[in-house]
Formats: C-alpha cells, sequence, structure tokens
C-alpha cells in the first residue's frame, strides 16, 4: 500500500505558498509508516520547528489499474476520506532551495492522517465537496473539491500513467490555502460535507 500525494493543487494554496503554477499535477509519495495510528496523538518531531497542517480529500484504490483512461477512473474507487498531510515546513524549505527530494520533510512518521471513509455514493458529486480543518475550534482551512486545478478522475488517470495503482493504495487529492504551523496542546478536526471525519490531539 502506499500514499500517492497530490501538491499544488489549490489556486489559493500556490499563491499563499509563493509558488509557481505547475503546468502537470506535483506528485510526491509517503511511505506507509508515516500514517498516523488511529486514536494516537501526534506528537511534533525533534527535527523540525515548523509543522504545518494541510487538510486534504482522499481517495482509496479498489482495484488493480495502469494507464487508467479518464473516463473509466471512476471506477477504481468507492470511498472517499479525509486527512492531513503534516508537513516540516522549514525542513521542506531547505530541501527545496538545494533542488533535493521532500521525502524527509513529508514522509517522516506520523505525517499523514487517515480519518474514516465514506461511500462516494453518499454524495452527489466528488467534485464537488466542501471540507474543513478546524483549529482549538476555529475554522482555518475551507476547501471545495471543484477549486482543484484537477479533478480525482484526472489524478487517478494521470498518476496511473507513472505508478501501478493497487487495492488500497490512498490519493491525497492536494490542500486549499489556510495551512499554517501547530503547536503542542492543539486540537485538530476535520470535516467532510458537515461531518467530522478525524479528530487529534497535538503533542
Amino acid at each position: 500500500m502506499k500514499l500517492i500525494c497530490i501538491g499544488r493543487n489549490y489556486a489559493a494554496h500556490i499563491d499563499e505558498l509563493k509558488n509557481e503554477r505547475p503546468e502537470e499535477p506535483v506528485v510526491f509519495i509517503k511511505p506507509d509508516s508515516s500514517i498516523l495510528p488511529m486514536e494516537q496523538d501526534f506528537y511534533i518531531p525533534e527535527f523540525s520547528n515548523d509543522i504545518h497542517y494541510e487538510v486534504e480529500v482522499l481517495v482509496k484504490i479498489k482495484k488493480v489499474g495502469k494507464h487508467i483512461a479518464k473516463e473509466f477512473a471512476h471506477t477504481y474507487y468507492d470511498e472517499v476520506g479525509l486527512g492531513i498531510d503534516f508537513t516540516a515546513r522549514d525542513l521542506q524549505s531547505k530541501l527545496k532551495a538545494k533542488g533535493l527530494p521532500w521525502e524527509k520533510a513529508k514522509g517522516f512518521d506520523g505525517a499523514a492522517v487517515i480519518g474514516k471513509w465514506m461511500s462516494k455514493d453518499k454524495y452527489e458529486n466528488t467534485d464537488k465537496l466542501r471540507f474543513s480543518l478546524l483549529k482549538n475550534g476555529e475554522n482555518v482551512q475551507i476547501g471545495n473539491t471543484s477549486l482543484m486545478l484537477w479533478k480525482i478522475d484526472e489524478l487517478i488517470s494521470y498518476v496511473s500513467t507513472y505508478f501501478m495503482l493497487k487495492k488500497g493504495d490512498i490519493l491525497f487529492t492536494g490542500t486549499p490555502a489556510g495551512v499554517g504551523k501547530v503547536s503542542p496542546n492543539d486540537y485538530l478536526s476535520g470535516t467532510l460535507e458537515g461531518e467530522t471525519m478525524f479528530e487529534i490531539n497535538v503533542k
């Protein structure tokens, strides 16, 4: 099982980090060891002083696929969820400045939060999902999948050109604007179409 993540998929987030708008999806991988176990607190790693939350809609792949056509991509997933791509922003900035890979900043232990899964049939249109992240009860990120530069089916098709998708793989579809730093004793919760999908304490 692999975690396939998409960067720079919301224009406002690209602007807030002063990044260049990509001509095609930015793809990176998190190892399965980065998954934060359910019901476990998130501990800020010692190697970073600037861990950022990035809430994202998730998709769970249900069958093997390679070179998937966009028009068939919807048959490769039945479940959607919500999670967090925790990022060591200070470390990422140093790596990017040197032209080095991001793995240490994105794939560390506990860097991937995966909330509960819901049937996609529950939603009228997965390209119009409302989601949000609350920090200590305050909305800090509000997003809608309609604002993605590349929609879910486009992402599945694109990623499958480079990586064979397997049952259980999880696609992180990108984060909207509003990312920010977490501190000890913060409480994070994520909602998808108004329903709470995860709750996390930061230590």
